[in-house]
């Protein structure tokens, strides 16, 4: 029997790029980000955890089936806290981890990802040497939960850096997503553009959820 594995989604940013909106719940082709994103991590891993950046916050997902919702320990410190509250929170060996405004990763890229971790505390996709996806990455629980418990620096790439990390070509994914819409994440309105070619019916802005 293979190791646990577990998704961290990451849904306690403060979305000031996108006028405070909530991207999470946008909507993509009929679905909202985040149920794009549980949908495609589902097939691959045991677990789901959404980490908030609070008790209140996470009652935005309670009707969310199949997850659990947890909040940070260690709060107003960026991406590294909600990494921190997720990894305590998660019961597997193995970890995916992604941010919420990510909503068509790839089901093959994830399971490409935890095939590339091997021995390694990490498998981090690249585009370059100083481009890495610190938020679209598989890492090994203890490693990455010892950097967590006792670092300095607020910074993701230093914690990479700190792990033994193997780093995979964002290229070698073309075979599995050829747009390499994976990794595309949406920081802004206009963003939503990047994830349709600019022909399609679709392409274009995409509103909140209604209340």
């Amino acid at each position: 029997m293979g190791a646990m594995r577990s998704a961290i989604v990451l849904v306690g940013g403060e979305g000031r790029r996108v006028n405070g909106m909530e991207k999470y719940f946008f909507v993509f082709q009929g679905k909202t980000f985040i149920e794009r994103l549980i949908s495609s991590l589902e097939p691959v891993v045991d677990e789901i955890i959404l980490v908030a950046k609070d008790e209140e916050h996470c009652e935005r997902f309670a009707c969310i089936d199949g997850v659990r919702c947890v909040h940070d320990i260690r709060r107003g410190i960026g991406p590294i806290g909600g990494l921190h509250a997720g990894v305590h929170a998660s019961r597997g060996d193995l970890l995916f981890v992604c941010a919420c405004d990510m909503p068509c990763v790839s089901t093959r890229i994830v399971a490409a990802l935890f095939d590339a971790l091997g021995a390694y505390d990490a498998a981090i996709p690249s585009w370059s040497e100083d481009m890495l996806e610190p938020l679209h990455a598989v890492y090994r629980r203890e490693p990455l939960l010892a950097y967590l418990d006792d670092h300095i620096s607020l910074s993701l790439r230093e914690m990479v850096k700190n792990l033994d990390a193997t780093y995979v070509p964002v290229d070698q994914f073309r075979s599995l997503d050829p747009g390499l819409i994976s990794f595309v994440n949406i920081n802004k309105l206009e963003d939503m553009g990047d994830l349709l070619p600019a022909d399609h019916p679709e392409s274009g802005p995409a509103g909140e959820r209604p209340e």
